[in-house]
């Protein structure tokens, strides 16, 4: 089963840091990444920059049209506002059945601020004591994810460790 996975990073460039570290494992042969997207809030910038990393896909991707609907619900629909209400409706009871709803986009609104970033990854087959020490010493926050509550436990347990870190 693929896990969908979200984390936040206080910073523009950490997400890119994170995916480059999923290459890395994967090239290692130590998960697959089925996808991932990134969102980036540059300070000074009136929303996110978002973008699917492409170089990742494989035979489970999501797809761009799921990325613009993820990232369309999270950041975008507070703008547009109730002239698509129904339609989005629509859209967001849809992406329940991935695991992601209503609190897992309020979540994902809320943490990606100016000067953040979020790495967004369809990942299966981790091997998990390799994948942990590679993201050690990461800031990042991880906001949802559909693991079974023990991995996702574990999951959390190991950034928030990384959180408790000072920020230099």
């Amino acid at each position: 089963m693929a896990t969908l996975t979200a984390i936040q990073f206080p910073t523009v460039e950490g997400a890119d840091r994170a995916l480059a570290t999923l290459e890395q494992l994967q090239r290692e042969r130590l998960i697959t990444v089925h996808d991932a997207a990134v969102a980036t809030w540059p300070p000074g910038k009136n929303r996110p920059k978002t973008r699917q990393a492409n170089n990742l896909a494989g035979a489970g991707a999501l797809g761009g049209m799921f990325w613009g609907m993820l990232f369309g619900l999270i950041f975008f629909v507070p703008i547009l506002g109730a002239a698509v209400g129904a339609g989005i409706g629509a859209l967001a009871g849809a992406m329940t059945d991935v695991g992601i709803d209503d609190k897992f986009i309020e979540q994902a609104r809320s943490k990606l601020t100016p000067g953040s970033s979020m790495l967004f990854a369809l990942t299966s087959d981790a091997v998990p004591d390799r994948v942990a020490e590679a993201f050690k010493g990461m800031q990042g926050e991880l906001i949802t994810t559909n693991l079974d509550n023990e991995d996702e436990a574990k999951l959390r347990e190991m950034f928030a460790d990384v959180a408790a870190a000072p920020r230099s």
